[in-house]
Protein backbone atom coordinates (compact mmCIF):
# COMPACT_ATOMS: atom_id res chain seq x y z
CA UNK A 1 0.00 0.00 0.00
CA UNK A 2 1.49 3.53 -0.72
CA UNK A 3 1.53 5.88 2.12
CA UNK A 4 -0.16 8.88 1.24
CA UNK A 5 1.18 12.17 2.09
CA UNK A 6 -0.27 15.41 1.18
CA UNK A 7 0.84 17.79 -1.35
CA UNK A 8 3.26 19.94 0.19
CA UNK A 9 5.54 16.57 1.95
CA UNK A 10 5.07 15.42 -1.97
CA UNK A 11 6.66 18.64 -3.17
CA UNK A 12 9.64 19.03 -0.20
CA UNK A 13 10.44 15.03 -0.40
CA UNK A 14 10.41 14.67 -4.14
CA UNK A 15 14.05 14.79 -4.22
CA UNK A 16 15.11 13.18 -1.91
CA UNK A 17 12.86 10.10 -2.83
CA UNK A 18 14.50 9.34 -5.76
CA UNK A 19 17.87 9.38 -3.74
CA UNK A 20 19.14 5.20 -3.40
CA UNK A 21 19.94 5.60 0.74
CA UNK A 22 20.48 1.54 1.17
CA UNK A 23 21.30 -0.73 -1.61
CA UNK A 24 21.21 -4.68 -0.87
CA UNK A 25 22.94 -6.75 -3.27
CA UNK A 26 23.11 -10.47 -2.92
CA UNK A 27 23.43 -10.27 0.66
CA UNK A 28 24.20 -13.67 2.14
CA UNK A 29 24.49 -14.53 5.94
CA UNK A 30 26.09 -17.38 7.53
CA UNK A 31 26.48 -19.09 10.56
CA UNK A 32 28.35 -22.08 11.26
CA UNK A 33 27.31 -24.59 13.17
CA UNK A 34 29.56 -26.47 16.29
CA UNK A 35 32.62 -28.27 15.81
CA UNK A 36 33.48 -31.30 16.81
CA UNK A 37 36.73 -32.86 17.46
CA UNK A 38 37.01 -34.70 14.31
CA UNK A 39 35.38 -33.32 11.12
CA UNK A 40 34.47 -30.09 9.11
CA UNK A 41 31.98 -28.27 10.75
CA UNK A 42 28.94 -26.70 8.65
CA UNK A 43 27.20 -23.78 8.09
CA UNK A 44 23.52 -22.63 8.00
CA UNK A 45 22.53 -20.02 5.46
CA UNK A 46 20.49 -17.19 7.32
CA UNK A 47 19.83 -14.90 4.46
CA UNK A 48 20.89 -16.23 1.06
CA UNK A 49 20.70 -14.04 -2.08
CA UNK A 50 18.71 -11.01 -0.69
CA UNK A 51 18.98 -7.69 -2.92
CA UNK A 52 16.48 -4.63 -2.62
CA UNK A 53 17.13 -0.81 -2.94
CA UNK A 54 15.55 1.72 -0.18
CA UNK A 55 15.27 5.56 -1.72
CA UNK A 56 15.44 8.39 1.44
CA UNK A 57 11.72 8.70 2.59
CA UNK A 58 10.69 5.22 1.45
CA UNK A 59 9.27 2.51 3.86
CA UNK A 60 9.74 -1.18 2.70
CA UNK A 61 8.67 -4.21 4.22
CA UNK A 62 10.53 -7.26 5.33
CA UNK A 63 8.02 -10.11 5.64
CA UNK A 64 8.24 -13.41 6.64
CA UNK A 65 7.49 -16.71 9.31
CA UNK A 66 9.48 -16.97 12.26
CA UNK A 67 12.89 -18.36 11.71
CA UNK A 68 13.47 -17.25 8.23
CA UNK A 69 16.10 -15.00 8.60
CA UNK A 70 14.45 -11.40 8.68
CA UNK A 71 15.86 -10.34 12.06
CA UNK A 72 19.26 -11.95 10.87
CA UNK A 73 18.83 -9.47 7.62
CA UNK A 74 17.90 -6.45 10.24
CA UNK A 75 21.71 -7.23 11.81
CA UNK A 76 23.93 -7.96 8.56
CA UNK A 77 22.30 -4.19 7.63
CA UNK A 78 22.47 -2.90 11.13
CA UNK A 79 26.53 -4.01 11.32
CA UNK A 80 26.28 -6.38 14.11
CA UNK A 81 26.77 -9.46 11.30
CA UNK A 82 29.40 -9.62 9.01
CA UNK A 83 27.95 -10.76 5.33
CA UNK A 84 29.47 -14.27 3.93
CA UNK A 85 28.51 -12.83 0.50
CA UNK A 86 27.10 -9.51 -1.24
CA UNK A 87 27.03 -5.98 -0.73
CA UNK A 88 25.64 -3.41 1.79
CA UNK A 89 25.99 0.03 0.20
CA UNK A 90 24.98 2.94 2.38
CA UNK A 91 25.04 6.22 0.82
CA UNK A 92 27.15 4.61 -1.85
CA UNK A 93 29.53 3.63 0.60
CA UNK A 94 29.82 -0.11 1.09
CA UNK A 95 29.97 -1.63 4.43
CA UNK A 96 30.57 -5.03 3.99
CA UNK A 97 34.45 -4.83 3.78
CA UNK A 98 34.64 -2.74 6.92
CA UNK A 99 36.02 -2.80 10.06
CA UNK A 100 34.51 -2.69 13.71
CA UNK A 101 36.12 0.97 13.99
CA UNK A 102 35.56 1.70 10.34
CA UNK A 103 31.97 1.14 10.88
CA UNK A 104 31.70 3.83 13.76
CA UNK A 105 30.17 6.25 11.38
CA UNK A 106 27.59 4.23 10.31
CA UNK A 107 26.12 3.61 13.95
CA UNK A 108 24.81 6.96 14.34
CA UNK A 109 23.12 6.99 10.97
CA UNK A 110 20.95 3.96 11.90
CA UNK A 111 18.43 3.38 14.41
CA UNK A 112 16.95 -0.19 15.74
CA UNK A 113 13.83 -0.62 16.98
CA UNK A 114 13.68 -3.94 18.80
CA UNK A 115 10.48 -6.47 18.99
CA UNK A 116 11.33 -7.42 22.62
CA UNK A 117 11.31 -3.70 24.69
CA UNK A 118 11.54 -4.93 27.82
CA UNK A 119 14.68 -6.93 26.76
CA UNK A 120 16.22 -4.20 24.72
CA UNK A 121 15.98 -1.40 27.92
CA UNK A 122 18.99 -1.69 30.26
CA UNK A 123 16.65 -2.52 33.62
CA UNK A 124 18.64 -0.63 36.22
CA UNK A 125 19.09 2.84 34.37
CA UNK A 126 16.18 5.90 34.34
CA UNK A 127 14.41 6.57 31.37
CA UNK A 128 17.14 9.76 31.21
CA UNK A 129 20.47 8.11 31.05
CA UNK A 130 19.01 4.89 28.68
CA UNK A 131 18.62 8.41 26.18
CA UNK A 132 21.90 10.52 27.11
CA UNK A 133 23.86 7.28 27.12
CA UNK A 134 24.01 7.08 22.92
CA UNK A 135 24.84 11.44 23.13
CA UNK A 136 27.51 11.12 25.10
CA UNK A 137 28.84 8.53 23.94
CA UNK A 138 28.88 9.92 20.07
CA UNK A 139 29.85 13.16 21.83
CA UNK A 140 26.67 14.85 20.89
CA UNK A 141 26.24 18.18 22.39
CA UNK A 142 27.00 20.03 26.30
CA UNK A 143 24.94 19.16 28.48
CA UNK A 144 21.86 21.64 27.95
CA UNK A 145 22.04 20.00 24.48
CA UNK A 146 21.73 16.74 25.07
CA UNK A 147 18.84 17.62 27.96
CA UNK A 148 17.13 19.43 25.25
CA UNK A 149 17.27 16.48 22.84
CA UNK A 150 16.48 14.28 25.40
CA UNK A 151 12.97 16.18 26.49
CA UNK A 152 12.43 16.97 22.60
CA UNK A 153 12.75 13.16 22.10
CA UNK A 154 9.78 12.02 24.56
CA UNK A 155 7.45 14.58 23.16
CA UNK A 156 8.01 13.32 19.60
CA UNK A 157 7.46 9.90 21.03
CA UNK A 158 4.49 11.55 23.24
CA UNK A 159 5.52 10.43 26.62
CA UNK A 160 4.31 13.37 28.20
CA UNK A 161 4.64 15.36 30.61
CA UNK A 162 8.22 14.60 30.12
CA UNK A 163 9.52 15.39 33.45
CA UNK A 164 7.08 12.72 34.52
CA UNK A 165 9.33 9.72 32.38
CA UNK A 166 12.12 10.91 32.89
CA UNK A 167 13.05 9.38 35.89
CA UNK A 168 11.30 6.48 35.59
CA UNK A 169 12.82 2.84 35.16
CA UNK A 170 11.58 0.25 32.29
CA UNK A 171 9.73 -1.63 34.47
CA UNK A 172 7.82 1.81 35.93
CA UNK A 173 6.02 1.39 32.28
CA UNK A 174 3.46 -0.14 29.91
CA UNK A 175 4.64 -2.57 27.53
CA UNK A 176 3.73 0.00 24.89
CA UNK A 177 5.10 2.89 26.75
CA UNK A 178 8.40 1.24 26.90
CA UNK A 179 8.75 0.60 23.05
CA UNK A 180 7.95 4.82 22.93
CA UNK A 181 11.35 4.76 24.57
CA UNK A 182 12.95 1.98 22.38
CA UNK A 183 11.65 4.17 19.28
CA UNK A 184 12.96 7.75 21.00
CA UNK A 185 16.28 6.09 21.83
CA UNK A 186 16.82 4.74 18.18
CA UNK A 187 15.62 8.69 16.80
CA UNK A 188 17.61 10.54 19.73
CA UNK A 189 20.61 10.81 16.88
CA UNK A 190 18.76 12.11 14.41
CA UNK A 191 19.15 9.10 12.04
CA UNK A 192 18.52 8.24 8.01
CA UNK A 193 17.71 5.05 8.35
CA UNK A 194 15.04 3.38 10.37
CA UNK A 195 15.51 -0.67 11.21
CA UNK A 196 12.19 -1.49 13.09
CA UNK A 197 12.39 -5.53 13.57
CA UNK A 198 8.65 -6.68 14.45
CA UNK A 199 8.13 -3.67 16.55
CA UNK A 200 4.12 -4.47 17.68
CA UNK A 201 4.33 -8.00 18.04
CA UNK A 202 4.85 -7.97 21.75
CA UNK A 203 2.69 -5.52 22.04
CA UNK A 204 -0.85 -5.22 23.03
CA UNK A 205 -3.34 -5.10 20.47
CA UNK A 206 -4.97 -2.05 21.98
CA UNK A 207 -1.43 -0.10 21.48
CA UNK A 208 -0.10 -1.80 18.07
CA UNK A 209 -1.92 0.53 15.51
CA UNK A 210 -0.77 4.02 18.17
CA UNK A 211 3.34 2.62 17.59
CA UNK A 212 2.79 2.18 13.84
CA UNK A 213 1.02 5.46 13.46
CA UNK A 214 3.82 6.93 15.33
CA UNK A 215 6.37 5.56 13.24
CA UNK A 216 4.77 6.52 10.51
CA UNK A 217 4.45 10.16 11.49
CA UNK A 218 8.50 9.85 12.27
CA UNK A 219 9.10 8.42 8.66
CA UNK A 220 6.94 11.26 6.93
CA UNK A 221 8.89 14.78 9.92
CA UNK A 222 12.40 13.34 9.43
CA UNK A 223 12.44 11.91 5.93
CA UNK A 224 13.44 8.67 7.46
CA UNK A 225 14.05 5.26 5.01
CA UNK A 226 12.51 2.81 7.07
CA UNK A 227 12.93 -1.08 6.78
CA UNK A 228 9.77 -3.05 8.55
CA UNK A 229 10.40 -6.46 9.41
CA UNK A 230 7.33 -8.15 10.21
CA UNK A 231 4.96 -11.67 9.93
CA UNK A 232 1.76 -9.28 9.73
CA UNK A 233 0.66 -8.67 6.18
CA UNK A 234 -2.36 -6.69 7.78
CA UNK A 235 0.24 -4.26 9.28
CA UNK A 236 2.18 -3.90 6.06
CA UNK A 237 -0.90 -2.73 4.00
CA UNK A 238 -1.38 -0.10 7.03
CA UNK A 239 2.21 1.29 7.03
CA UNK A 240 5.12 0.46 4.17
CA UNK A 241 5.31 1.90 0.60
CA UNK A 242 5.96 -1.66 -0.72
Amino acid sequence: MTVNENSKSEIRNSKSREEVLLSVQNLRTEFELRRWVFGRAGFVRAVDGVTFELKRGEAIAVVGESGCGKSSLAKTILGLYRPAQGEVIFEGRNLAGLSARDLRWYRPQVGYVQQDPYGALPPFMSVRRILEEPLIVNGAGNKTERQRRIHDGLEEVRLTPVEDFLPKFPHMLSGGQQQRVVIARAMILRPKLLVADEPVSMLDASVRVEILELLHGLQRAHDLGVIYITHDLSSVRHFSDR
